[in-house]
């Protein structure tokens, strides 16, 4: 049989080329194996970052157009990614809360009138907690409200209707509060508790009430801790913000809670005003002011004629213009709410029977946007709040006002006796106290990304 022979140099030369094909092949799929692998770790980051629902990770994924705005569609393929769920958006850094912002000049003074508990400090990651808590309606029984249905930022976080909706539309027993500056509520040594009638006696306790309450939310805790433990967002910031996953009725209170306390107003007209002259000493005019802003001031604070005992700063106190604890301003001779006398405790004031058409209000700031105004908003704008305290004052056994006398027309009615220009000259100041910056901070802004098909709050209905 014959052998074959191959000259050494074909052979030499194939087999270079065998070898150099193989290389070449190995680094191709090397580099293939490693771009795999880059993709990989870069869809592996981006799922992580997703599940922080941070703004530009939701935004590559489901911003297609990358036109920085949710569309319909966009929001719509968002709720079906994440279960059937409207899911919050947050910034890439999370927002500062803990750094109160306070004028250096009342940061001494507001530091005795805080109520911030020591195991439930302000935390950026636990207060971005609270924000979303704060503005999701899946807190709801049947996730139609949020706490934010019934304090709209731009109302000062107070409710332009009389009295808010429920979740069933039911309606409220009484008008929703305000809540700027709830952290610096220790006002003269006192310590008030919160609400109208002061049934919260914490920040803490004051958030799961409307949660629980029939009308209002409508929610037993132990279900809502089993609800919100299933949504997609709430482990990792719960993580985020205690240290692990766990849904609890009592880090929902301090969550919500710090995001309430950081709602801090400080930056109106009057605050800059007063900054302007480094002021401490709000009864002298400030330059800043119009004559008829000062003498509204100067009513407010120093009271009629000087008188402080006559004034309203008597009541509401500045900085914070809150109140150290529940008054009867004469609203009735007879209240169909009773107010803090419903609760049945001692009289907060040696001088007056029982605690009867008491009420503590919140703080006054931005209250040209909070109306309508007192427990049953039965005054539509500030004139006819201040006209009250002019000439409509009924003389209620339990009455917290220094009054003058009676005339002989006045129907039991009395008041300060404020003639047109002075109670003009008090609706001006009291506008002086709104804080454009307070109203359109992003911080205490709605964090969800709603699809179009979602249930609107009642106000929007």
């Amino acid at each position: 049989m014959p052998r074959l022979h191959f000259s050494a140099q074909p052979l030499r030369a194939s087999f270079l080329a065998r070898v150099t094909t193989v290389l070449a092949i190995s680094f191709l799929a090397i580099g293939l194996v490693e771009t795999l692998f880059a993709q990989s770790d870069a869809q592996t980051q981006d799922e992580a970052e997703v599940k922080t629902f941070s703004e530009s990770a939701i935004a590559r994924q489901f911003d297609a157009n990358r036109d920085g705005v949710f569309s319909a569609a966009e929001s719509s393929a968002m709720r079906r990614a994440f279960g059937g769920v409207d899911v919050p958006v947050l910034p890439d850094e999370t927002y500062s809360y803990s750094k109160n912002k306070v004028p250096p000049r009342m940061a001494s003074m507001l530091s005795k009138l805080d109520n911030t508990p020591p195991d439930n400090p302000i935390d950026d990651r636990g207060a971005t907690l609270g924000r979303v808590l704060f503005y999701d309606r899946q807190l709801s029984k049947n996730n139609t409200i949020a706490c934010a249905s019934c304090h709209l930022q731009e109302r000062g976080f107070a409710d332009p209707r009389q009295f808010s909706s429920g979740f069933e539309e039911g309606k409220t027993k009484r008008n929703s509060m305000s809540l700027s500056d709830l952290r610096y509520s220790r006002i003269r040594g006192a310590n008030p508790g919160f609400f109208w009638d002061e049934r919260a006696p914490t920040l803490e306790a004051q958030t799961l009430m409307p949660i629980q309450d029939a009308v209002e939310m409508g929610m037993k805790l132990e279900d809502l801790e089993r609800k919100l433990q299933r949504l997609p967002y709430y482990p990792p910031l719960f993580s985020d913000a205690f240290g692990s996953k766990r849904v609890t009725r009592d880090r929902i209170a301090k969550a919500i809670a710090q995001f309430m306390r950081s709602m801090t107003s400080f930056d109106s007209r009057f605050d800059k005003a007063a900054a302007a002259e480094d002021r401490r000493d709000y009864s002298k005019p400030f330059r800043a002011f119009t004559p008829q802003e000062n003498l509204g001031k100067s009513l407010f604070i120093s009271g009629i004629n000087g008188v402080a005992e006559v004034g309203c700063a008597h009541c509401h106190m500045p900085p914070t213009f809150g109140m150290p604890k529940s008054f009867n301003n004469g609203l009735d001779l007879r209240y169909a709410d009773r107010g803090l006398g419903e609760r049945n405790v001692e009289s907060n004031d040696p001088f007056t029977p029982n605690n009867d058409g008491k009420f503590k209000a919140p703080s006054l700031r931005n209250i040209e946007l909070t109306g309508p105004y007192m427990h049953d908003g039965r005054f539509n704008n500030l004139e006819q709040v201040v006209k009250h305290y002019s000439d409509g004052v009924q003389r209620h056994p339990n009455l917290g006002l220094a009054v003058g006398e009676d005339d002989a027309d006045s129907k039991n009615k009395s008041g300060f006796r404020l003639t047109k220009t002075q109670q003009a000259a008090l609706v001006a100041f009291l506008k002086t106290l709104t804080d454009d910056a307070f109203l359109t901070d992003p911080r205490f802004s709605d964090p969800f990304v709603r699809a179009e098909n979602d249930l609107a709050s009642p106000q929007e209905r």
